[in-house]
């Protein structure tokens, strides 16, 4: 606003009513101002929780090394010589080291037919042909440029699969994509060669081992026969290029002979891939002590910048005479509290020696921060290491070999709790009542309904007259465990056979496992009058505590120890010695953090506190904004009307002037 300004005869007269409005103002905003500066406070405060949960935070993740039974069951498979073999371990591997020396590795057998001119054109005159591919071992006779003399061959008894070959595909290109589509177990391929007849269709058998070696016969065109027909005990019209072989390699000085070159069920809990022949090397199995040792040093690592942001948070700083901006807060106090508190209690329920951090070379400075003494620790790793475990994660460890830690709750209590088992759990299973027909016709005994654990399957075995009952038996189990319904379901069956009879049982256990046969042609011949038994729960006692049994899972639920589960598989009736139950510090820890960082836990409630704080400083900010414009206005019309009164005044004294003048 402009300054008004009046003139006279002996001066001028003005209100600068712009300074003055202003000046007023000011005093009136000093409320604000203690807002605005009280809200910095909190919002210093805000951030400074925010670094606290930040710091909560990674100290729960660094905590996720050592919270799980899993971690500490880790072992590491290291061969000698990589370029022998490689190999893995899982949890139930047995430490040790394993001496291998190689002599073969396994092998697919590979076939090459006889040369075409053309790879697109017809071969033979498109009449219907099945041919019929079978898998299994050639014994005996020579090997001489591709041809064996002398051989015989013995199907693996997986049954035979066929393709059929008529006009629409009775081209070279054609007979590959239609094996190839099949899916059958073998490869086909072209290859040129370069000579007169240059395409050649070569056959790969799509699994090693001696039992996959090929036979081919056809029924139909004389000239597709010529082609792809193959026994090894008769008339061979493919030459053999690569002969199917085992791995043969012994372990520990145990001759073994395997199909693949990757083996799992030599070494408990190792799958291992041989790589190289007339070689030796040595596997060493052992407890991932460094993975562990580094987790550790990470827990350290997090809890010591955890302890540092709490105490950088509320500390007084005598030097400066300043206060941290959470000094004196219940909150940080009460997490400061607990840590102390969690990590100088004693763990419960370990079986072992160690109950505390100083056991294990973790121990408190006279600043609050942790230090390891990494040869103690190393010590405790190598001599000690399930009762490291023990104490950092929570952990079941039953005496009994036949019984396993399934899982607890928070609920569970640590301790030890005495274990009976009453009954032990089985599994569903259909027995046969009389010896298997072995001679399975189509459209005559090859068909079979089950329902198996309450999941309904329906199967068409392969029609073959020289089964064995070895044979068929798993033929059935395979076809079985093919059916959609079951697999999706996580079913599986296993098909044995007893002086003929075949008996099939459902590989999970418990009262829901079931194998029952529901018709089918072939149900009398391959069962007879079967017996089915079902199967039952686990049941016993842990502890005080009532139980439920699922399958072969036997559950605490109310009493002591209550959510405490575990595995038993087999063994005797009657007392199981005791489970000890333990919650190590990580454990624990994890626990404490989780509810530090929850969505209704202290840290957000304290920033929720501060938050709200904020959101009333800001709305009681804005009411005085809205009063103040208020006032200002008022503040200036008061002085814009006294300015025109004194106008007013001016104008009459400059008259009076000048008529007192004309006198």
């Amino acid at each position: 606003m402009a300054t008004t300004t009046s003139t006279t005869a002996v001066g001028t007269s003005s209100i600068d009513v712009n300074s003055i409005v202003s000046q007023l103002m000011t005093v009136e905003r000093q409320p604000i101002a203690k807002l605005n500066s009280k809200e910095a406070s909190y919002q210093a405060k805000l951030s400074a929780y925010g670094s606290v949960k930040g710091a909560v935070a990674g100290f729960q993740s660094a905590l996720q090394g050592l919270n799980s039974p899993s971690k500490f069951n880790t072992l590491k498979a290291t061969p000698s010589d990589s370029s022998v073999l490689s190999a893995s371990a899982t949890s139930i591997a047995v430490a040790g080291t394993y001496s291998f020396d190689v002599t073969s590795l396994a092998q697919a057998q590979k076939l090459v037919a006889a040369g075409q001119a053309s790879s697109t054109a017809s071969i033979g005159a498109g009449t219907a042909t099945t041919v019929t591919f079978d898998f299994g071992t050639i014994s005996g006779g020579t090997l001489t440029n591709g041809v064996y003399s002398g051989a015989s061959f013995a199907s693996n008894g997986n049954g035979t699969k066929s393709i059929t070959i008529d006009s629409s595909n009775n081209s070279l290109q054609g007979i590959r994509d239609a094996i190839n589509a099949a899916k059958i177990g073998v490869t086909a391929t072209i290859v040129n060669d370069g000579g007169a007849t240059p395409y050649r269709l070569v056959l790969a058998a799509d699994n090693n081992g001696v039992s996959n070696s090929i036979k081919i016969t056809s029924s139909g065109d004389a000239t597709i026969g010529s082609l792809l027909s193959h026994d090894p005990a008769g008339t061979q019209n493919l030459v053999e290029t690569a002969t199917a072989k085992n791995a043969v390699f012994k372990v520990n000085g145990v001759s073994v002979s395997k199909t693949s070159n990757t083996i799992s069920d030599v070494i408990q809990g190792v799958t291992f891939t041989l790589s190289k022949e007339a070689a030796t090397a040595s596997l060493t199995v052992a407890r991932d002590t460094a993975g562990i040792s580094g987790s550790i040093s990470s827990f350290v690592k997090a809890y010591n910048d955890l302890a540092s942001t709490l105490k950088n948070v509320s500390a007084y700083d005598a030097a400066t005479k300043q206060a941290a901006t959470l000094q004196g807060d219940s909150t940080v106090r009460t997490l400061q509290t607990q840590l102390r508190s969690m990590l100088s209690t004693p763990v419960v329920g370990t079986s072992g020696a160690l109950t505390n951090l100083a056991d294990i070379g973790i121990t408190s400075q006279k600043d609050g921060s942790l230090a390891i003494n990494q040869t103690k620790l190393d010590s405790a790793l190598a001599n000690n290491f399930g009762d490291v475990a023990s104490l950092f994660t929570s952990v079941g460890k039953p005496t009994d070999s036949l019984v396993s830690f399934n899982n607890a709750t928070t609920a569970t209590q640590a301790g030890s709790y005495a274990l009976s088992i009453t009954q032990n759990a089985t599994q569903g299973k259909l027995s046969g009542g009389s010896a298997a027909v072995t001679n399975i016709q189509s459209g005559v005994n090859d068909t079979l309904n089950f329902t198996v654990n309450g999941v309904s399957a329906s199967v068409t075995l392969t029609a073959n007259p020289a089964y064995t009952a070895t044979t068929l038996a798993a033929e059935l189990q395979s076809k079985l465990n093919s059916v959609t319904a079951l697999a999706n379901a996580g079913i599986s069956v296993a098909v044995s056979e007893t002086a003929g009879k075949l008996t099939i049982t459902s590989t999970q256990y418990g009262s829901f496992s079931s194998v029952a046969i529901t018709g089918g042609n072939g149900a009398t011949d391959l069962l007879g009058t079967p017996t089915q038994t079902n199967g039952v729960d686990v049941a016993g006692s842990i502890g005080t505590a009532t139980t439920s049994g699922l399958g072969q899972v036997l559950s605490a639920v109310n009493g002591d120890p209550q959510g405490l589960s575990v595995i038993v598989s087999g063994g005797a009736l009657g007392s199981r010695g005791t489970i000890n139950y333990s919650q190590g510090y990580a454990s624990t820890l994890s626990k404490w953090s989780t509810s530090m960082l929850a969505s209704d836990g202290p840290l957000a409630s304290a920033s929720n506190g501060v938050s709200n704080t904020i959101k009333d400083i800001g709305k009681r900010r804005s009411d005085l904004e809205t009063r103040l414009i208020g006032i200002e206005k008022r503040y200036r019309a008061q002085f814009t009307t006294l300015d025109s009164m004194l106008t007013s005044m001016n104008n009459t004294s400059t008259y009076l002037t000048q008529q007192l003048a004309k006198l």
